[in-house]
């Protein structure tokens, strides 16, 4: 039994880099050699439970010096705090790190220090689910709803949504839980894959792994487009010709495009029926996303995974400029502003298809679909998650794949803890494998 005196002693942050870019995993028009990186930190307490919460934030490489330094700011915002308040009410911290004048001023509430604090506020969220012995979907879904509302900041989205509403949101998704809880568990929550789009793969490699994906039971996956056209009409072509009329492709520029150009080329696409086209501009930009939206349909528009918080998730949804939102579940503060963001999504109506990939975004989003299917939204219908296999073997609990669908996670927590041979390993600059002398010859990472 954890005690309830029990403060948190420790915070430890690390700096995680796994070399990908020499196979051009995750490579993209704007990304050509991304080396996926967790900028990563773990809350340690004086109970005699054991219990630790783990959290990071995802970069591609150099960004995890300033990211990491970001998280050690935090460091004395969490030193000292009962671990039985914090995890009773997570909101407080959150709270606590978006007021900090001298932190807000660095943003307000975007960029490195707001993805900091979603680190520690997602590790946060980790112990509470460990301490209650359940996975974090189980403890959003199982959680009373006026509790969930209190752990919302409404502000500057009160116009869009009341906390009267999402309290009202909230009560209707109860509705019907316990069924959907049952099919979840049988069946598990529909996934969509990228791993065989990446810009850097060959026609040969791409229409291999996507003939692979659909056998595996995908029926969405995903290309990089943006930056040739010649080059991504060959591969549409391709991709295609290899899987047939009836699977959903959609395509990603990676913010590659200004709004003529994203209209002109997702025209030039249209004649493979893609599904979507993500992130055709700048993320910042919401009426350059309505135009697009209005000028290329029937093709939708997909975006989100940089979007820096709830209040443009806000306006994008009010703007009429996005048919998927697509939330990340290290790029805002945590899983308080996702909260907010999956209501804001179910009040206006639009899907949710997490962005995921990178280093353990998919282990984590997962519990934020699950908890939005079970608990508000009610349904999976033109939904499902981002998946890329790539490095699910350095968590304690990867996620789970069967027939293109994720497996509802099992263990206490938020899939956010990593194995420690894998940090010994890819510690970054000390770690076993960058130390080598074979990594020093290859160079630093990207």
């Amino acid at each position: 039994m954890a005690s309830t005196a029990a403060r948190i002693t420790t915070v430890d942050t690390l700096d995680i880099r796994f070399p990908t870019s020499r196979e051009l995993d995750g490579s993209d028009a704007m990304n050509p050699d991304p080396d996926y990186s967790a900028a990563y930190v773990v809350l340690r307490t004086d109970a005699n439970d054991g219990l630790e919460g783990h959290g990071f934030t995802f970069t591609i490489g150099r960004g995890n010096d300033v990211q990491v330094a970001a998280i050690d700011a935090l460091r004395t915002h969490l030193l000292g705090r009962q671990v039985a308040e914090l995890c009773a009410d997570p909101r407080s911290l959150h709270r606590d790190l978006i007021g900090d004048s001298q932190l807000r001023w660095l943003g307000p509430e975007k960029g490195v220090m707001h993805m900091a604090v979603g680190a520690v506020v997602n590790a946060v969220w980790d112990l509470a689910a460990k301490r209650a012995q359940v996975p974090l979907w189980q403890l959003l879904a199982d959680a009373e709803p006026a509790w969930l509302v209190s752990q919302i900041d409404f502000r500057y989205i009160a116009d869009a949504l009341a906390p009267e509403e999402a309290l009202a949101l909230l009560h209707h998704g109860r509705s019907g839980a316990d069924g959907r809880v049952a099919l979840l568990r049988e069946r598990g929550y529909p996934g969509y894959t990228t791993s065989p789009g990446w810009l850097g793969y060959s026609d040969e490699k791409l229409t291999k792994l996507a003939q692979v994906a659909i056998a595996d039971g995908f029926t969405l996956i995903k290309l990089k487009v943006g930056a040739d056209l010649a080059d991504d009409i060959r591969r549409m072509r391709a991709v295609r010709t290899a899987v047939g009329p009836d699977v959903r492709i959609a395509i990603d520029a990676n913010q590659r495009w200004n709004i003529g150009e994203a209209v002109e080329w997702t025209k030039a696409l249209a004649e493979f029926d893609p599904y979507w086209i993500e992130e055709p501009t700048s993320p910042d930009d919401i009426l350059g996303h309505a135009a697009i939206r209005k000028a290329v349909a029937p093709v939708k528009v997909a975006t989100g995974e940089h979007v820096q918080n709830r209040i443009v998730f806000k306006q994008l949804l009010q703007a009429g400029a996005v048919d998927i939102l697509q939330i990340d579940a290290t790029r805002v503060a945590g899983v308080n502003e996702n909260l907010a963001i999956l209501l804001l999504a179910a009040k206006f109506g639009v899907p949710v298809c997490p962005h995921a990939g990178g280093v353990g975004l998919c282990e984590l989003v997962q519990h934020l679909s699950m908890f939005d299917y079970v608990a508000v939204s009610g349904t999976t219908e033109n939904r499902s998650i981002e998946f890329v296999d790539h490095l699910h073997e350095h968590f304690l609990d990867p996620v789970r794949i069967r027939d293109g669908h994720y497996q509802a996670p099992l263990a206490p927590g938020f899939s956010t803890e990593m194995l420690a041979t894998s940090i010994e390993q890819f510690r970054y600059p000390d770690g076993v494998f960058w130390d080598s002398e074979g990594a020093s010859q290859e160079g630093t990472p990207a």
